[in-house]
C-alpha cells in the first residue's frame, strides 16, 4: 500500500470539469512524478484562465476561500499516515504552515526560488521584509528542501536540483546559421520576469528579433512591437524543442530565479544563454551562459560576442553535465521517504 502525500500549493489551477491545469511546470512535475511512489493529493487555488500544463492526479482540491483552504488542511494534518509537502512560501502557504504548530508533524517545504528577491520585484522595499518574516517562522516549523544552497540563507535544509530534461532534449541539437539574430524567451509574461525591460531594450534594434513563448491571449494583445513575435503557451515537447532549435540565443531577463528549467533546456539544445546580473547565481559550473548589464548597449555587446564565437561556445557547452528529471524525482523521493 502506497504512503499518502498531501501537497499544499499556492498555485492557481484551471479546470475544464474533466482535467486540471497549472501554470508552473514544477506544480505538475512533482505531484505527477511523486504519484508513482505516493498516493498524492494536492490543494491549491482556482484559476479562471486556461493554464499550460495538464496534471495527471486524481485528487485535486481547489478553493479561493482562505477559511476553506485552511480548514481542509487542518482536517488532513490529523492523519498519522500522511506526509506533507508545502510548495513555496506565500501568504496562503505561510498561514497553512502555521497550522502545523498544533501538530507533531513537520511538513517538508520546497523552496523553488528566492522569495526575498521575488517579493522585492513585486512589492519594493517592503517585499523582502514581509518574506523574511514568513521565511524565518516557517524554517522553525518545517524541513526545508531547496533548489539551491543560497536560497536556504544558512538555514538547515537539503538541496535538490530540479530538472525537466530527458534523453529527448539532448538528441541531435540542430545546427543553425547565424545570419540573423533570433532571441528566444520561454516563460510567463510578468514584470518580475523582466520581459518588459527586455522588449524596451531591443526597441528600434532592427537586426534583433525576439520570440516569446508562453503568453496568454491577453498577453499577446499587450505586446505590439515589430521585432517581437509572441506565441501562446506550448504543451508539446517536440514543438518546444523546435522553438529552441530555430533560434540562435536564449535570453532569460528575470529579476529573480531559483533554478530555471528553461535555462537547462537551452543548454541541452546547445543554445548560448544571456542573463542579467540580478540572477548571476544560476550560472553554476555551466558553460555557455553570459551575464549582461540591463541596458541596450551592453546587451548588444554580449550578442555580438556570442555571434563571433558561436561554434567555439557550442563546443564548450557539449561538456556540460545537466541534471535530469529522473535524478531530480529520485532524490526528492528519497528525502520524503
Amino acid at each position: 500500500m502506497q504512503k499518502k502525500l498531501f501537497i499544499i500549493s499556492n498555485e492557481r489551477f484551471y479546470t475544464d470539469q474533466k482535467n486540471f491545469y497549472c501554470d508552473n511546470i514544477a506544480e505538475k512535475t512533482l505531484p505527477d512524478g511523486l504519484s508513482k511512489n505516493f498516493e498524492v493529493e494536492i490543494i491549491g487555488r482556482v484559476s479562471s484562465i486556461k493554464r499550460a500544463h495538464k496534471l495527471n492526479l486524481k485528487k485535486i482540491i481547489t478553493t479561493n476561500n482562505l477559511i476553506s483552504y485552511l480548514s481542509y488542511i487542518y482536517k488532513n494534518i490529523r492523519k498519522d499516515d500522511t506526509k506533507f509537502l508545502v510548495l513555496s512560501i506565500s501568504p496562503f502557504t505561510f498561514l497553512a504552515s502555521l497550522i502545523f504548530i498544533f501538530s507533531d508533524t513537520k511538513p517538508f517545504v520546497y523552496l523553488r526560488s528566492d522569495g526575498h528577491e521575488e517579493y522585492k520585484s513585486i512589492l519594493g522595499f517592503y517585499g523582502p521584509v514581509l518574506y523574511s518574516i514568513m521565511f524565518n517562522i516557517v524554517s522553525k516549523i518545517g524541513v526545508f528542501l531547496s533548489c539551491r544552497e543560497n536560497i536556504l540563507k544558512k538555514k538547515k535544509g537539503y538541496v535538490v536540483y530540479p530538472s525537466e530534461i530527458n534523453s529527448k532534449w539532448t538528441l541531435n541539437p540542430k545546427k543553425l546559421a547565424f545570419d540573423v539574430i533570433n532571441l528566444l524567451y520561454v516563460g510567463r509574461i510578468k514584470v518580475e520576469k523582466g520581459i518588459f525591460s527586455l522588449i524596451t531594450m531591443i526597441n528600434n534594434q532592427d537586426r534583433i528579433n525576439l520570440t516569446i513563448l508562453g503568453a496568454t491571449k491577453d498577453n499577446i494583445k499587450k505586446i505590439n512591437q515589430n521585432n517581437v513575435k509572441v506565441f501562446e503557451i506550448e504543451n508539446d515537447e517536440n514543438n518546444i524543442i523546435k522553438f529552441y532549435d530555430d533560434h540562435n540565443i536564449f535570453i532569460l531577463p528575470s529579476y529573480t530565479e531559483g533554478h530555471p528549467m528553461v535555462l537547462l533546456e537551452a543548454l541541452a539544445r546547445l543554445r548560448p544563454v544571456i542573463i542579467f546580473k540580478e540572477i548571476k547565481h544560476v550560472i553554476g559550473d555551466y558553460e555557455g551562459i553570459f551575464i549582461s548589464e540591463r541596458n541596450s548597449e551592453e546587451l548588444i555587446k554580449k550578442i555580438n560576442y556570442i555571434k563571433e564565437n558561436y561554434e567555439e561556445i557550442q563546443e564548450r557547452m557539449k561538456e556540460n553535465k545537466l541534471p535530469t528529471k529522473e535524478t531530480f524525482l529520485n532524490d526528492f523521493i528519497k528525502l520524503l521517504s
